[in-house]
């Protein structure tokens, strides 16, 4: 039978034969399979060995290994799994044998694959049988409720709205791994503390973008502000950074700008639409930038830009940080005019 996302850790914690895990990337599978383990056997369950991990190549050599780790008794009581990793087609007689002679008693069979076509022999074994479940892990960010249920589990309940939106965001532009961790860290940090979480809260502890010192000083361009050009480019040229890295961003964030400016419900319906949508601190200054420069402006800004783009890729021998900085001046000049 199919199962849910929401509905898999519940699976095995009641007798059931088994349960298929699959999708396209490896971390959403791993995540996944180590929480429906986990509810399974409990936090100390590896450690009283009542885990049997088997790989599903190793299955075509000694294919008793199946039928042996699922009958076996430990030593210490409680509930037992056998893990069948990176299972294939070609391993879906084996496990097809091992449901049909499951009973209870026996070990629940976890088995984790890649991706799977629709007619894979493996996922139909799953999905049609009457006990066994089958769950398909696709690349969409986890839903609202998939990040409420981390949080409880982490002791977090108390989120203001504005707060979850902001995660809502952050889960689309994060890796499953890298979210799960801000989520712990949030939790961790919050763990003391009675108050709601805070949409600074969420910003400020979500990951540092590794180009955050590249978009200050762009921001600082849109924003108008042409006294802190000059100091932040000092510092980007101490660090190393290439004339061409931040032009390409400075254009890249310029067109978002006109993107928004020219959306018919104005610069706040365009960021709602981007994907992933902005979120906190980054999303009001995007709907500010794109309000206050204009469809025209961002247009002429975008001209100013490729110009400087060009000049960076020819002959040229003007230094070209300088350029670069001359074309951020007249950006920040124009955002004020």
């Amino acid at each position: 039978m199919k199962v849910t996302a929401a509905e898999a850790v519940r699976f095995l914690t009641r007798p059931q034969p088994g349960l298929l895990i699959f999708g396209a990337d490896p971390m959403r599978v791993a995540i996944r399979r180590q929480d429906v383990i986990a509810a399974l056997i409990g936090p100390g369950g590896e450690a009283e060995m009542r885990l049997t991990r088997l790989a599903a190549a190793d299955l075509r050599r000694d294919p008793a290994a199946l039928e042996d780790g699922l009958r076996a008794q430990g030593f210490f009581p409680g509930p037992r799994a056998l893990l069948v990793e990176e299972a294939t087609d070609g391993t879906a007689p084996l496990l097809a044998r091992a449901l049909a002679d499951w009973r209870p008693g026996d070990a629940a069979l976890v088995v984790t694959a890649g991706g799977l076509t629709g007619k894979s022999a493996l996922k139909t074994l799953f999905e049609k049988h009457p006990a066994a479940g089958c769950l398909a892990l696709y690349d969409d960010p986890p839903g609202r409720e998939e990040i409420e249920a981390e949080l409880a589990r982490a002791g977090l309940t108390r989120i203001a709205p504005a707060a979850m939106t902001d995660l809502t965001a952050l889960a689309q532009a994060l890796d499953p791994g890298d979210f799960r961790q801000t989520l712990e860290k949030i939790a961790l940090y919050k763990h003391a503390d009675p108050s709601p979480l805070t949409p600074d809260e969420v910003e400020a502890l979500a990951p540092a973008s590794l180009e955050a010192e590249v978009d200050q000083v762009i921001e600082a361009a849109a924003d108008g502000r042409a006294d802190r050009v000059g100091p932040l480019m000092r510092r980007l040229e101490a660090q190393g950074t290439a004339a061409t890295t931040i032009c390409i961003f400075a254009l890249r964030h310029v067109r978002m700008l006109h993107l928004l400016a020219s959306d018919p419900g104005g610069p706040a319906q365009g960021v709602a639409r981007l994907r992933p949508p902005p979120f906190g601190r980054r999303r009001n200054m995007l709907i500010r930038q794109a309000g206050s420069l204009g469809r025209a402006r961002a247009e002429e800004a975008l001209a100013l830009l490729v110009d400087t783009d060009l000049t960076l890729r020819s002959s040229s021998r003007a230094p070209a940080l300088a350029v670069v900085e001359r074309a951020l001046i007249r950006l920040a000049m124009l955002a004020r005019r």
